[in-house]
């Protein structure tokens, strides 16, 4: 088979696919089924009603979710086997406070990785009309690519969790003490919480606000605190909701708790900033021995051997 021929069987095929989604997306011409009707108002009490849901459910084409679901969703599962459970993602989600779930980050690597496949046999294909390229080498790149999209969108989440985590440690004193004052004046700890999330707009009011929230649709608040505490996984805010809920169950002065509380971060804070200085004083030796002395010494010797090749 030549070029030509497998290049208009590739486009051919593309634009079959894509007629038939366009065709398949038209507007049905025959009236909704009894079920398709009935279905939407008995997902809370039927659960023939939400797996009849599940299986209409095709984002983003109806042609591609109904034939390529099933087998996607078995390669979801295997990604999440080989990468791991879907905890430290759910947490990491929980940390970068996206609204994507655990399934459907998983098949957001599954689309980075067909995307990364794509991009390396494209780039086989080119390398191969000018040189010659080893077979191995041919079907190395395209995994390899796969392998790197699964990979990259792994580490976007980790960065967007790891700036998250970093903005609500460094607000995490600040908010504190807004609290401790808040308590001094008279204020419930729920008001402050209220306060904090109405006034601030930072990450930590955030989630402050959806503490208020499941507080106002009938959570305690020492349950709405724990559930945001075991989402965000970050030690000092474990800290401080255990010494709150402590609090409240043995009736302790709040504000001198959160007083407390809020001095204990600043000094992790200040302990967390020596160690990124013992950290980057390393990293800065590099430069110094590497570049900085040598040019030192070259500027300090050169004049002399000069002067030497020279005769004098």
């Amino acid at each position: 088979m030549s070029a030509l021929v497998a290049w208009s069987a590739v486009l051919g095929v593309s634009l079959g696919l894509g007629l038939w989604s366009l065709v398949s997306m038209a507007p049905k011409l025959s009236r909704p089924s009894l079920a398709e009707r009935m279905a939407p108002y008995l997902v809370d009490v039927s659960g023939g009603a939400r797996a009849f849901m599940a299986r209409r459910s095709s984002d983003p084409l109806p042609v591609f979710g109904a034939l390529l679901s099933p087998a996607a969703r078995r390669v979801v599962e295997v990604l999440d086997g080989m990468l791991g459970g879907g905890e430290a993602i759910e947490r990491r989600l929980a940390q970068s406070r996206s609204a994507n779930t655990v399934e459907r980050f998983r098949s957001q690597q599954l689309l980075c990785a067909v995307g990364g496949l794509l991009a390396g046999v494209v780039g086989v294909l080119v390398l191969t009309r000018n040189t010659s390229v080893p077979a191995a080498t041919q079907l190395a790149i395209p995994l390899v690519c796969g392998i790197g999209g699964v990979v990259v969108r792994d580490l976007v989440l980790r960065s967007a969790a790891r700036r998250r985590v970093e903005r609500i440690g460094s607000e995490l004193p600040t908010v504190l003490e807004f609290l401790t004052l808040s308590l001094s004046s008279g204020e419930t700890v729920l008001d402050g919480l209220r306060r904090v999330a109405r006034i601030s707009s930072g990450e930590l009011a955030r989630e402050f606000a959806v503490v208020v929230a499941e507080v106002n649709a009938g959570v305690p608040l020492v349950p709405a605190l724990e559930a945001r505490s075991r989402a965000l996984a970050i030690p000092a805010f474990s800290r401080c909701v255990d010494q709150i809920a402590g609090a409240l169950e043995r009736g302790t002065p709040l504000s001198d708790v959160m007083r407390a509380q809020a001095q204990d971060s600043r000094e992790d804070t200040k302990r967390s900033l020596l160690e990124v200085a013992g950290r980057k004083e390393v990293s800065m030796l590099v430069p110094l021995v590497f570049l900085i002395l040598p040019t030192t010494v070259l500027f300090a010797v050169w004049p002399g051997i000069f002067v030497l090749q020279t005769g004098f």
